[in-house]
C-alpha cells in the first residue's frame, strides 16, 4: 500500500536509481560581516573538481560504487504522516516552470597579469576561440555586463592543475574608501562608494565569491548551485605547473517568465528609459518568489505589495501574487500577525506588513473576479486586526504595539520606525491600520459579512477622530507624529489623505504642503508610492511626472536597474523601486478600476507636460489601449475597451460614458 501510494503520487515507481553524497562541493558562507551590509541568502561554493565524479549524467557512466537509496515508511492513511521524524508533502505548483535564457558577456573592461589590448582576450566570452593563461601566472579578468542581470552563470574550462579560479560577483564596482560613514564637522555623512556604474577607474569589484580548485582534465563545466545577481564578475586566476584554458564563460539567464504586455510610449525618451529599467528591475526581482536577487533572497509583504501590482499591470499575471498572498498566510504566528517576509527560518514580525497584507487582498479583490481565493483569508483579515484592535488604547490611538514598526527608510525614522510607534501613540501607524480597516471591511462587505464589516468601519472613523483631535496642529496645519505634537512627517498626512481623515475638499491643499514643506520628515523612493496614491486621489496626479528625479538621478548614475533607495542605496535592483511601471499606466494613462473584480473601468490621464501618449493594459477580458494628444486643456483620445467592459473617461471635470470596443473622445 505504502509503495502504491508513492507510484500514485511521486511517479519514481521502485527505487532503482542511486545516488551518491558529491564531496567536491563544500560550503562558502557568505556572512553580512564579509559582505559589509546585511546579508539573508544563500553561501556560494568551493569546488575541489578532482573530488567530482565527472561523466555522472553520461550513459556509459561506472555507477558501481553508488548507492541505492532506501525506502521510507509513512502512514498518511491513519493521518499521522510522518518521514523519519519530518514530514514532507508534495503539492501542486502553482506558478510556471522559471525561463532560462543563454546570455553572452558583453565584454572584458580590465585586465591585470595579461595583455589588456590583445583583442583575442574575449574570444571566449563570444564563443569564438579560447583564452589560455600560462602557467605561473596571476591574472584578473574584469567582465562588465553593461546591465544589471542574474541566473547561472557556466564556465566551461580545461587544464590548469592545482591553480584556482576565484569568481566574484557584483552589481557594480566599489571605491576604496572605507568606511561608508564619515565624520565631517562631527557631523556623520555618508559617502558615495559607488559613483558612476559606468566608471570602473579607481574602483574594486566587492562581493559573495566561487572558489575553483582545476583538476586539470578536459571540459569541466562549474554552473553555481543557486542564482547569482552581477553586473561585474571577476575571474582572479592562478595557475601552477599547468596552464589553464578558458573554453567559453556565459551567462543563463533565470526568473519568473513575466510578458511584457503592457505599452507606454511617450515622447520623452527619459520616461521611455524608466519604462524599460523599471520593467528590469522587477524580472529581476522575480522567480520562485518576489525578492531582493543580491543581498536578500526573501519575500517581504511591503516590497511584494508593489511588485504584485507592477506585475499586474504589465503583465497580466497574477500567479505570483496569488502565491505570495498564500504564503503569507501560512506564516502567521499564534499572536495572528503574518510574518513579515516568508518563507524564512527565522521569524520576524513586522506588524505594519501585516496589515499591507490585508492591502495586497483588497488589491486583488480590485482587479481580479475570484472570490474563492479571497474567502479563504478572511480568518487571517481577523486575526491581524483583532492583533491590533487590542491595543487601541482609551484615547482611542494605538500604543504598545511590539516588535518591529517598520515603515520606510526616512533617516528620522530609528530604524525605519515612526516616532511613537513603540513607546507613544503614533498617528503614523494609527493611520496605516486605519487604512487596512478600510479594505478589510470592503472585503466583508462583498462577502455579506455585517458584523465585521460594521465593526472595521466603526473603529475606522473612532481612530481617524481620535487621531485629528489629539494629533492635528492649527499652526502647521497638518497631523503631528503623536499628540506631543512636535514632528511632522509627509508619511503620516499620506496616510490621513488616503484615510479621509482629511476631507476631500482640503486633500488638495494638504497634498501642496506635505510637497513644498522641507521641514517634514521626507519619504524615501520605497514610500513614494503612497505619496503618489495620494496625488492621485486628490486630484494631483499631474505633478506625478515632476517627481521622477531620484529615478532620473540613477540612470544618470549608469544604473540599469533601480536600488532600494535612490541615494547610496545598498542593493542595486530592489523590486519596490520598479513603480513606475505601475504609476505610468495607472497615473500617467490613468487606467484603473471603477468597482472591485475590475468590472468596469476608469481611464483619468494625467499628463503633465506630455502632449501624447500611447499606453495599453492587459484586462482579464482583454486589452485596454488608449491614445491621446492634447493640446493645452483640449484632449483628442482613442479608447479601446474588451467588448464586455465599460466605463468612464475623465478629463479637467467632465465625464464621457465609454463602451467596449474602440471609441474616439475629444474634449
Amino acid at each position: 500500500f505504502s509503495n502504491a501510494l508513492w507510484k500514485l503520487y511521486l511517479k519514481t515507481g521502485s527505487a532503482d536509481w542511486k545516488v551518491i553524497k558529491n564531496h567536491a562541493f563544500s560550503v562558502i558562507k557568505i556572512t553580512s560581516e564579509m559582505i559589509k551590509s546585511y546579508y539573508a541568502a544563500g553561501p556560494c561554493e568551493r569546488v575541489d573538481a578532482a573530488k567530482y565524479p565527472w561523466g555522472w549524467n553520461e550513459l556509459n557512466y561506472d555507477d558501481t560504487n553508488w548507492l541505492k537509496p532506501i525506502s521510507t515508511v509513512s502512514e498518511f492513511s491513519v493521518g499521522r504522516g510522518f518521514l523519519y521524524g519530518a514530514a514532507w508533502y508534495l503539492v501542486p505548483r502553482t506558478i510556471p516552470f522559471m525561463v532560462e535564457r543563454h546570455e553572452l558577456f558583453t565584454k572584458i573592461t580590465r585586465t591585470e597579469g595579461i595583455e589588456k589590448n590583445d583583442k583575442r582576450n574575449d574570444d571566449f566570452l563570444k564563443e569564438k576561440g579560447t583564452l589560455t593563461i600560462p602557467k605561473h601566472s596571476k591574472v584578473k579578468l574584469l567582465i562588465d555586463q553593461t546591465y544589471h542581470s542574474t541566473g547561472f552563470p557556466e564556465l566551461t574550462f580545461s587544464k590548469g592543475k592545482n591553480g584556482s579560479i576565484k569568481i566574484t560577483y557584483a552589481e557594480t564596482l566599489m571605491l576604496s574608501t572605507d568606511p561608508a560613514e564619515q565624520l565631517n564637522d562631527g557631523n556623520l555623512i555618508h559617502v558615495d562608494l559607488k559613483g558612476n556604474r559606468n566608471e570602473i577607474e579607481g574602483k574594486s569589484i566587492f562581493g559573495y565569491y566561487d572558489f575553483i580548485l582545476p583538476d586539470g582534465g578536459e571540459n569541466r563545466l562549474f554552473k553555481p548551485l543557486a542564482r547569482r545577481t552581477y553586473r561585474f564578475i571577476e575571474l582572479e586566476i592562478e595557475t601552477k605547473d599547468e596552464a589553464l584554458v578558458l573554453e567559453k564563460y556565459h551567462g543563463v539567464y533565470t526568473g519568473y517568465p513575466f510578458e511584457e504586455k503592457a505599452k507606454f510610449e511617450s515622447q520623452d525618451p527619459l520616461l521611455n528609459k524608466i519604462w524599460e529599467n523599471s520593467w528590469r528591475t522587477l524580472k529581476n526581482s522575480a522567480e520562485e518568489m518576489f525578492f531582493d536577487p543580491y543581498y536578500e533572497q526573501l519575500q517581504y509583504i511591503g516590497d511584494t505589495k508593489i511588485e504584485s501590482l507592477i506585475s499586474i499591470y504589465v503583465s497580466g499575471d497574477d500567479r505570483l501574487m496569488r502565491k505570495a498572498i498564500k504564503q503569507f498566510d501560512d506564516s502567521r504566528t499564534s499572536e495572528g500577525l503574518t510574518q513579515s517576509r516568508y518563507p524564512s527560518s527565522i521569524v520576524q514580525i513586522i506588524p505594519t506588513f501585516s496589515l499591507i497584507w490585508i492591502d495586497m487582498l483588497h488589491d486583488y479583490f480590485m482587479y481580479r473576479n475570484d472570490p474563492e481565493f479571497l474567502r479563504q483569508f478572511i480568518p487571517g483579515i481577523k486575526s491581524v486586526i483583532d492583533w491590533f484592535t487590542v491595543r487601541v488604547d482609551k484615547n482611542g490611538m494605538l500604543a504598545n504595539l511590539g516588535w518591529w514598526n517598520f515603515t520606510d527608510w526616512t533617516e528620522e525614522f530609528p530604524n525605519g520606525i515612526p516616532i511613537g510607534a513603540d513607546d507613544g501613540h503614533s498617528a503614523n501607524v494609527s493611520l496605516q491600520f486605519v487604512k487596512s480597516l478600510n479594505h478589510a471591511q470592503a472585503i466583508c462587505n462583498y462577502f455579506n459579512l455585517e458584523h465585521e464589516a460594521n465593526n472595521y468601519g466603526k473603529l475606522s472613523s473612532e481612530i481617524k477622530k481620535s487621531v485629528y483631535e489629539l494629533c492635528y496642529s492649527e499652526e502647521k496645519g497638518l497631523i503631528a507624529e503623536t499628540p506631543d505634537k512636535d514632528v511632522f512627517s509627509q508619511h503620516t498626512n499620506i496616510f490621513a489623505v488616503l484615510t479621509n481623515t482629511f476631507s476631500e475638499e482640503e486633500q488638495p491643499i494638504i497634498i501642496q504642503k506635505i510637497l513644498d514643506d522641507k521641514s517634514l520628515y521626507q519619504v524615501t523612493i520605497y514610500f513614494k508610492f503612497y505619496l503618489f496614491r495620494a496625488l492621485q486621489k486628490a486630484g494631483m496626479g499631474d505633478k506625478y511626472l515632476d517627481s521622477l528625479m531620484p529615478w532620473e538621478t540613477m540612470i544618470n548614475n549608469g544604473m540599469t536597474t533601480f536600488g532600494e533607495t535612490d541615494i547610496n542605496p545598498r542593493s542595486e535592483c530592489h523590486g519596490w523601486s520598479a513603480s513606475p511601471n505601475f504609476d505610468f499606466i495607472h497615473t500617467v494613462a490613468g487606467i484603473y478600476p471603477a468597482e472591485h473584480s475590475f468590472k468596469s473601468v476608469i481611464i483619468e490621464p494625467n499628463l503633465g507636460n506630455l502632449t501624447t501618449l500611447k499606453a495599453a493594459l492587459p484586462h482579464p477580458k482583454g486589452m485596454i489601449k488608449v491614445i491621446f494628444a492634447r493640446n493645452g486643456n483640449k484632449i483628442e483620445a482613442v479608447i479601446t475597451l474588451p467588448e464586455t467592459v465599460k466605463g468612464v473617461f475623465k478629463w479637467k471635470g467632465k465625464l464621457v460614458k465609454l463602451d467596449g470596443g474602440e471609441q474616439n473622445v475629444s474634449l
